[in-house]
Protein backbone atom coordinates (compact mmCIF):
# COMPACT_ATOMS: atom_id res chain seq x y z
CA UNK A 1 0.00 0.00 0.00
CA UNK A 2 1.46 2.95 -1.05
CA UNK A 3 0.32 6.93 1.25
CA UNK A 4 0.97 10.12 0.50
CA UNK A 5 0.38 13.15 2.77
CA UNK A 6 1.70 17.03 1.63
CA UNK A 7 0.16 20.42 2.78
CA UNK A 8 -0.88 21.90 -0.10
CA UNK A 9 -0.46 26.07 0.84
CA UNK A 10 -3.51 25.81 -2.04
CA UNK A 11 -3.84 29.11 -3.90
CA UNK A 12 -1.29 30.66 -2.07
CA UNK A 13 1.64 29.37 -4.35
CA UNK A 14 3.08 31.03 -6.99
CA UNK A 15 2.50 29.13 -10.22
CA UNK A 16 -0.24 26.98 -8.81
CA UNK A 17 -1.54 25.38 -11.90
CA UNK A 18 1.74 24.39 -12.90
CA UNK A 19 2.59 22.89 -9.14
CA UNK A 20 -1.33 20.72 -9.44
CA UNK A 21 -0.50 19.72 -12.66
CA UNK A 22 3.37 17.84 -11.48
CA UNK A 23 1.34 16.48 -8.11
CA UNK A 24 -1.18 15.17 -10.48
CA UNK A 25 1.49 13.35 -13.03
CA UNK A 26 3.10 12.02 -9.28
CA UNK A 27 -0.28 10.86 -8.45
CA UNK A 28 -0.18 8.96 -11.85
CA UNK A 29 3.72 7.91 -11.50
CA UNK A 30 3.03 6.56 -7.83
CA UNK A 31 -0.82 5.41 -8.06
CA UNK A 32 -0.94 6.26 -4.07
CA UNK A 33 -3.87 4.19 -2.73
CA UNK A 34 -4.53 7.19 -0.31
CA UNK A 35 -3.52 10.38 -0.38
CA UNK A 36 -4.38 13.12 2.88
CA UNK A 37 -4.04 16.73 1.74
CA UNK A 38 -4.09 19.70 3.85
CA UNK A 39 -4.59 23.54 3.17
CA UNK A 40 -7.21 22.38 0.78
CA UNK A 41 -8.61 25.99 -0.01
CA UNK A 42 -11.58 26.95 -1.66
CA UNK A 43 -12.55 30.85 -2.12
CA UNK A 44 -15.44 31.97 -0.34
CA UNK A 45 -16.60 33.67 -3.28
CA UNK A 46 -16.60 31.09 -5.57
CA UNK A 47 -19.82 29.22 -7.11
CA UNK A 48 -21.41 26.73 -5.34
CA UNK A 49 -20.60 23.46 -7.16
CA UNK A 50 -21.59 20.00 -4.99
CA UNK A 51 -22.82 20.94 -1.40
CA UNK A 52 -20.03 22.86 0.74
CA UNK A 53 -17.72 22.24 -2.53
CA UNK A 54 -16.96 25.36 -4.62
CA UNK A 55 -16.08 25.90 -8.36
CA UNK A 56 -11.91 26.52 -7.53
CA UNK A 57 -11.97 23.68 -4.80
CA UNK A 58 -8.63 22.52 -4.78
CA UNK A 59 -9.41 19.40 -4.56
CA UNK A 60 -12.13 19.71 -7.54
CA UNK A 61 -9.18 21.40 -9.85
CA UNK A 62 -6.86 18.54 -8.80
CA UNK A 63 -9.41 15.82 -10.07
CA UNK A 64 -9.90 17.50 -13.59
CA UNK A 65 -6.22 17.60 -14.14
CA UNK A 66 -6.12 13.46 -13.09
CA UNK A 67 -8.59 13.40 -15.39
CA UNK A 68 -6.27 15.00 -18.45
CA UNK A 69 -3.83 12.07 -17.44
CA UNK A 70 -7.03 9.79 -18.10
CA UNK A 71 -7.08 8.81 -14.01
CA UNK A 72 -10.77 8.45 -13.07
CA UNK A 73 -10.47 5.92 -10.24
CA UNK A 74 -9.92 8.14 -6.67
CA UNK A 75 -13.03 9.37 -4.73
CA UNK A 76 -12.75 12.03 -2.08
CA UNK A 77 -13.63 13.33 1.06
CA UNK A 78 -13.42 17.62 1.62
CA UNK A 79 -14.70 19.43 4.43
CA UNK A 80 -14.43 22.92 5.70
CA UNK A 81 -12.31 23.77 8.83
CA UNK A 82 -11.63 27.53 9.17
CA UNK A 83 -11.27 31.18 7.21
CA UNK A 84 -7.80 31.59 5.72
CA UNK A 85 -6.58 35.04 4.64
CA UNK A 86 -10.12 36.32 4.73
CA UNK A 87 -10.51 34.85 1.23
CA UNK A 88 -10.78 31.35 2.22
CA UNK A 89 -12.40 28.16 2.79
CA UNK A 90 -9.58 26.33 4.44
CA UNK A 91 -10.26 22.45 4.66
CA UNK A 92 -8.54 19.27 4.79
CA UNK A 93 -9.23 16.54 1.91
CA UNK A 94 -8.60 12.35 1.13
CA UNK A 95 -8.37 10.83 -2.10
CA UNK A 96 -8.61 7.35 -2.78
CA UNK A 97 -8.87 4.48 -5.51
CA UNK A 98 -10.60 2.06 -2.86
CA UNK A 99 -14.10 1.99 -2.42
CA UNK A 100 -15.37 4.52 0.70
CA UNK A 101 -17.15 3.07 3.88
CA UNK A 102 -17.87 5.81 6.22
CA UNK A 103 -16.39 9.36 6.33
CA UNK A 104 -15.60 11.19 9.37
CA UNK A 105 -15.83 14.68 10.47
CA UNK A 106 -14.78 16.09 13.91
CA UNK A 107 -12.68 19.59 15.41
CA UNK A 108 -10.45 19.36 17.62
CA UNK A 109 -9.97 22.37 18.90
CA UNK A 110 -12.37 23.75 21.98
CA UNK A 111 -13.47 26.82 19.24
CA UNK A 112 -15.61 25.45 16.28
CA UNK A 113 -16.11 28.69 14.37
CA UNK A 114 -15.08 28.61 11.54
CA UNK A 115 -14.00 32.50 11.27
CA UNK A 116 -11.38 31.88 13.39
CA UNK A 117 -7.57 30.68 12.16
CA UNK A 118 -7.01 28.86 15.07
CA UNK A 119 -10.15 26.40 14.59
CA UNK A 120 -8.84 22.96 13.85
CA UNK A 121 -11.20 20.04 12.24
CA UNK A 122 -9.80 16.47 11.30
CA UNK A 123 -11.83 14.61 8.44
CA UNK A 124 -11.70 10.74 8.44
CA UNK A 125 -12.58 7.90 5.23
CA UNK A 126 -12.64 4.21 6.44
CA UNK A 127 -12.01 2.25 2.68
CA UNK A 128 -12.51 -1.51 1.94
CA UNK A 129 -9.36 -2.70 1.16
CA UNK A 130 -8.56 -6.57 0.65
CA UNK A 131 -11.87 -7.52 2.24
CA UNK A 132 -10.84 -5.30 5.48
CA UNK A 133 -11.50 -2.07 6.58
CA UNK A 134 -8.96 0.96 7.18
CA UNK A 135 -10.05 4.18 8.31
CA UNK A 136 -7.39 7.03 7.22
CA UNK A 137 -7.52 10.99 8.68
CA UNK A 138 -6.29 14.02 7.27
CA UNK A 139 -5.10 15.79 9.96
CA UNK A 140 -3.38 19.98 10.62
CA UNK A 141 -3.19 20.61 14.33
CA UNK A 142 -1.41 23.44 15.99
CA UNK A 143 1.30 23.98 17.89
CA UNK A 144 2.22 22.26 21.33
CA UNK A 145 2.68 25.45 23.03
CA UNK A 146 -0.49 27.52 22.31
CA UNK A 147 -2.35 29.10 24.70
CA UNK A 148 -6.03 29.39 23.55
CA UNK A 149 -6.05 25.82 21.96
CA UNK A 150 -3.36 23.62 23.84
CA UNK A 151 -1.53 20.85 22.29
CA UNK A 152 -1.96 18.66 24.41
CA UNK A 153 -5.67 19.22 24.45
CA UNK A 154 -5.98 19.28 20.50
CA UNK A 155 -4.42 15.39 20.69
CA UNK A 156 -5.91 13.96 23.41
CA UNK A 157 -9.25 15.16 21.09
CA UNK A 158 -8.19 13.11 18.01
CA UNK A 159 -6.55 10.68 19.81
CA UNK A 160 -10.03 9.82 21.57
CA UNK A 161 -12.11 10.07 18.37
CA UNK A 162 -9.72 8.18 16.44
CA UNK A 163 -7.76 5.48 17.61
CA UNK A 164 -9.92 2.12 17.81
CA UNK A 165 -8.89 -1.73 17.85
CA UNK A 166 -8.90 -1.69 13.78
CA UNK A 167 -6.07 -0.58 11.75
CA UNK A 168 -5.80 3.57 11.65
CA UNK A 169 -3.08 5.42 9.84
CA UNK A 170 -3.15 9.74 11.01
CA UNK A 171 -1.71 11.57 8.38
CA UNK A 172 -0.64 15.21 7.76
CA UNK A 173 0.86 18.44 9.14
CA UNK A 174 0.86 17.83 13.31
CA UNK A 175 3.26 21.15 13.57
CA UNK A 176 5.49 19.32 16.15
CA UNK A 177 9.17 19.16 15.68
CA UNK A 178 9.97 15.38 15.81
CA UNK A 179 13.49 16.45 17.78
CA UNK A 180 11.53 18.54 20.50
CA UNK A 181 11.65 16.23 23.41
CA UNK A 182 8.82 15.93 25.83
CA UNK A 183 6.88 18.07 23.47
CA UNK A 184 3.58 17.19 21.07
CA UNK A 185 5.66 14.20 19.10
CA UNK A 186 6.24 12.56 22.36
CA UNK A 187 3.02 13.25 23.46
CA UNK A 188 1.38 11.43 20.52
CA UNK A 189 4.13 8.13 20.70
CA UNK A 190 3.05 8.31 23.98
CA UNK A 191 -1.14 7.53 22.94
CA UNK A 192 0.59 4.19 21.35
CA UNK A 193 0.95 5.54 17.65
CA UNK A 194 4.20 4.56 15.65
CA UNK A 195 5.70 6.87 13.54
CA UNK A 196 6.07 5.05 10.23
CA UNK A 197 9.32 6.99 9.56
CA UNK A 198 11.24 4.94 12.25
CA UNK A 199 9.65 1.64 11.36
CA UNK A 200 11.04 2.12 7.79
CA UNK A 201 13.21 -0.21 6.43
CA UNK A 202 14.78 2.35 3.98
CA UNK A 203 14.43 5.97 4.72
CA UNK A 204 16.21 9.69 3.97
CA UNK A 205 16.27 12.87 6.14
CA UNK A 206 12.49 12.90 6.68
CA UNK A 207 12.56 16.74 6.58
CA UNK A 208 9.55 18.15 5.51
CA UNK A 209 10.00 21.81 5.97
CA UNK A 210 13.27 23.58 4.93
CA UNK A 211 12.97 26.99 6.67
CA UNK A 212 10.81 29.88 7.72
CA UNK A 213 7.30 29.38 7.02
CA UNK A 214 4.19 31.07 8.66
CA UNK A 215 4.10 29.16 12.11
CA UNK A 216 7.55 28.57 11.93
CA UNK A 217 9.18 31.83 11.46
CA UNK A 218 12.55 31.11 13.63
CA UNK A 219 13.09 28.30 11.50
CA UNK A 220 16.55 28.21 9.79
CA UNK A 221 17.92 24.37 9.77
CA UNK A 222 15.17 21.60 8.43
CA UNK A 223 12.49 20.61 10.50
CA UNK A 224 10.24 16.75 10.32
CA UNK A 225 6.94 17.95 11.37
CA UNK A 226 4.59 16.03 8.79
CA UNK A 227 3.87 12.17 9.90
CA UNK A 228 2.10 9.21 9.12
CA UNK A 229 1.26 6.99 12.13
CA UNK A 230 -0.34 4.28 12.77
CA UNK A 231 -2.41 2.61 15.84
CA UNK A 232 -0.30 -0.72 14.78
CA UNK A 233 2.86 -1.68 14.12
CA UNK A 234 3.68 -2.43 10.37
CA UNK A 235 5.88 -3.00 7.76
CA UNK A 236 7.41 0.03 6.32
CA UNK A 237 9.45 -1.02 3.53
CA UNK A 238 10.38 3.10 2.78
CA UNK A 239 9.57 6.37 3.99
CA UNK A 240 10.84 9.00 1.57
CA UNK A 241 10.47 12.77 1.15
CA UNK A 242 8.67 14.08 -2.02
CA UNK A 243 8.25 17.41 -3.77
CA UNK A 244 11.62 18.63 -2.15
CA UNK A 245 13.28 20.12 -4.92
CA UNK A 246 15.70 16.73 -5.10
CA UNK A 247 12.62 14.46 -5.59
CA UNK A 248 10.31 16.06 -7.83
CA UNK A 249 9.80 19.83 -8.02
CA UNK A 250 8.51 22.06 -4.51
CA UNK A 251 5.03 22.15 -4.74
CA UNK A 252 3.90 23.89 -1.44
CA UNK A 253 6.17 25.40 1.56
CA UNK A 254 6.22 21.85 3.03
CA UNK A 255 7.59 18.60 1.46
CA UNK A 256 5.64 15.74 0.74
CA UNK A 257 5.63 12.79 2.68
CA UNK A 258 5.28 9.31 1.04
CA UNK A 259 5.44 5.72 2.04
CA UNK A 260 5.05 2.01 1.24
CA UNK A 261 3.44 -0.25 3.66
CA UNK A 262 3.43 -4.33 3.24
CA UNK A 263 0.14 -4.74 5.00
CA UNK A 264 -0.36 -8.68 5.89
CA UNK A 265 -3.99 -8.85 6.10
Amino acid sequence: MKLLTLNCHSWLEENQLDKIKILAQTIKEQEYDVIALQEVNQSIAAEHVNGIIKKDNFMLVLLDYLKKENILNYEYTWDFSHIGFDIYEEGLGILTKHPIIEKYSFFITKTVDPNYWKTRKIIGTKIKYNNKHITFYSCHLGWWGEEEEPGKQQIDTLCDEALQDELIFLMGDFNNDANKRNEGYDYLLSKGLYDTYQLSKVKDSGITVAGKIAGWDNNKAGIRIDYIFSNHKVEVNHSTVIFNGTNKPVISDHFGLEVEIDLKL
